[in-house]
């Protein structure tokens, strides 16, 4: 139903126009506004290039819940280019290069009946309409403004809460991290062999795990007395880190304790456990050094499977490494090429540790030295802090973390 057709050649009787219809068809003042400003912006672009424009209105009727639509055309049927839609307050559809037309929703119950001709509407004066367009338009922005204030109260609720969750979530977390680790930690002690007396010898012993929360790795230690009185000390370094490690170290420490005292001889030990656990274990890799110290006479024996050598400190602060050449256990040829003797004098010390000590640095080299000039230095300390003492100085920098065993013997006079 055609409800609107005219000329206009000025803005002012064409806005008026628009309001009526508008009006008519109970258009909220909001869309009125946008509708207004929209189809002036370009009807004033085509008169002030002289050119008349037309307006023309229909109303189209919904159908299967769709809303009955106003249609309002806009055409210059002098244009010579395109008429100018972009940015507009409410958008248009260019049916062609001369006619833009808006199709604005009409209220539920306000469109005239079928047939009906647009009623008249009494008219304020223009600026008495834009100030209700203005009004209009100021209370959706107010109501938008309030709408964002909640909203931005309810996100910072929100974030808080989010926030609070996430710190609680941290905490329980921590709490968690520190149990596991308390509970590896009881669990590897527990592995440990209990202290070792021994008339004419003071024995200590450091273990430091490369994560606290992962205190279980695979460096470990054992000793204990031989039949004959000798003291046998194993140190063991398997590959890896965590309890799988821990395991492979353990069986490592229980088939060497085996093997001694059965009473195979040391030299053999490192190649029988190779053969007794490879075939339980094939991705087992472990380094281990092996020493047996008589505390009447100090006489040393070392074997040594790819371990780190031991450091001897004499009492007058000569240091020395007992090098042993061996291959460890589930490398090729496992064993030790030969046994090392030497003799421990009294107030002499022995040091024996795992990698993490000296490759802290990723210099084992470098590491080296630092550790004989640690030892030197503190030869003198009390035998149960000396070994924590040493891997405080070698592990002041640590740029690779690892395990970290240091094993202590100080030879004394028997009875002291």
């Amino acid at each position: 139903m055609a409800v609107l057709s005219d000329t206009f050649r000025t803005l002012r009787p064409l806005r008026r126009a628009l309001r009526q219809v508008a009006d008519a068809y109970g258009l909220p003042l909001e869309v009125r506004a946008r509708l207004v400003l929209s189809i002036s912006g370009v009807a004033d672009h085509e008169l002030r290039a002289g050119r008349t424009v037309r307006l023309g209105s229909a109303c189209q009727p919904g159908s299967k819940g769709q809303p009955t639509l106003l249609s309002v055309s806009l055409v210059s049927p002098a244009s010579r280019s395109p008429l100018p839609l972009a940015g507009l307050p409410l958008a248009a559809q260019a049916v062609c290069d001369t006619t833009a037309t808006w199709h604005v929703p009409v209220p539920e119950g306000a469109e005239p009946p079928p047939g009906a001709r647009t009623p008249r509407v009494v008219r304020e004066s223009e600026n008495e309409e834009l100030e209700q367009e203005l009004r209009a338009s100021l209370a959706r922005v107010d109501a938008f403004a309030a709408e964002h204030r909640v909203l931005k109260h309810e996100l910072a609720e929100t974030n808080s809460g989010v926030l609070a969750l996430y710190i609680q979530l941290e905490e329980r977390d921590e709490q968690l991290r520190q149990a596991h680790g308390r509970m590896l930690q009881e669990m590897e002690n527990a592995l440990r062999p209990p202290p070792l007396v021994v008339d004419g010898l003071e024995l200590a012993v450091h273990y430091e795990p490369a994560s606290t929360h992962d205190p279980t790795g695979g460096d470990l230690y054992d000793w204990f007395h031989l039949p004959d009185g000798t003291v046998h000390i194993t140190v063991v370094d398997a590959l890896g880190h965590g309890i799988t490690s821990t395991r492979s170290a353990l069986n490592v420490t229980h088939a060497v304790r085996t093997l001694a005292l059965d009473g195979h001889p040391l030299t053999a030990i490192v190649k029988r456990a190779d053969e007794i656990l490879m075939p339980l274990d094939s991705d087992l890799l472990a380094t281990v050094l092996l020493a047996r110290l008589n505390p009447a006479t100090g006489e040393l024996r070392l074997a040594n499977g790819s371990h780190p050598p031991a450091l001897l400190v004499r009492a007058d602060g000569r240091a020395d490494f007992l090098n042993v050449r061996g291959r460890g256990i589930g490398y090729p040829l496992a064993g030790s090429d030969k046994v090392l003797q030497t003799r421990m004098e009294p107030g002499d010390l022995l040091l024996l540790y795992t990698d993490g000590l000296t490759e802290s640095r990723r210099d084992p080299i470098e590491g080296e030295a630092r550790l004989i000039d640690s030892a030197r230095k503190r030869s003198r300390d009390p035998t149960a802090s000396l070994p924590g003492a040493i891997a405080g100085d070698m592990r002041t920098v640590v740029l690779h973390s690892d395990d970290t065993l240091a094993l202590v013997v100080r030879m004394g006079r028997p009875g002291n």
